[in-house]
């Protein structure tokens, strides 16, 4: 584990240079940990990949004469991440989400094919055919970034952005994949697009999909999908 201030008010803390799978849940269990007996002057954490970031308040953070704010936090943290160890976490949700792939929902399904020797059939069958976990959170709120990508669909994102990518888009970049929530410019190239709605600004829990998460795509008729958005 490593730690590092960022400006005056944060501490980033790495636990892996892999975002793995037990990294990433090493690090849920590190929130977890915080957030369960928070340090007086503690704002809030945020979690990506197999990191998290701690803010606080230096101006509330509980010091003496012979250490700083941020010397105070980091001891804090240190002692929280013992007691990570100990704290159950619960999994992550299984969960498909259906997908209706190419045509106008996936206009770089047919590039991605080409670009890896690959018919559109088989890019479909290599995507929806594995489970993915959700790694991070981020980018935008509540894009999920899904690892567990065929390493024979990993595709650099475009070279151009697009200004426009429609909500529910489902993408490639890199040798990972996500989903768009909503409209919003974007680089990765698009496969296909989901009816869900996966962000709801006025939810408890804005995000539908979280860290720890495991997602399938199940794929879909145009008809399919036409109904489920008109549900």
């Amino acid at each position: 584990m490593k730690l590092a201030p960022i400006g005056d008010s944060a501490v980033l803390v790495t636990l892996g240079g892999t975002p793995d799978e037990p990294t990433v849940a090493a690090a849920r269990a590190l929130v977890a940990a915080l957030v369960a007996k928070p340090l007086a002057g503690f704002v809030e954490c945020a979690q990506a990949n197999g990191s998290v970031t701690v803010f606080y308040d230096p101006a509330r953070t509980p010091v003496s004469s012979r250490d700083s704010p941020l010397e105070r936090v980091c001891r804090w943290i240190e002692s929280r991440a013992v007691a990570a160890g100990r704290i159950g976490i619960p999994p992550g949700r299984r969960v498909t989400v259906p997908v209706c792939y190419g045509g106008e929902f996936g206009l770089d399904l047919e590039a991605v094919g080409a670009a890896r020797g690959l018919t559109c059939d088989e890019v479909v069958a290599l995507h929806s055919g594995v489970e993915y976990f959700v790694s991070a959170i981020g980018f935008i709120p509540g894009f999920a970034y899904l690892r567990g990508l065929p390493e024979r669909l990993h595709t650099p994102r475009r070279a151009t952005p697009r200004t426009r990518v429609a909500a529910g888009s489902v993408a490639i970049g890199g040798a990972q994949t996500g989903i768009y929530p909503f409209e919003t410019p974007g680089g990765w190239s698009l496969v296909g697009c989901t009816p869900w709605r996966l962000f709801n600004p006025y939810s408890q829990a804005p995000s539908f999909l979280q860290v720890g998460d495991r997602v399938r795509f199940r794929s879909i008729t145009p008809e399919e999908y036409g109904a489920s958005r008109s549900s």
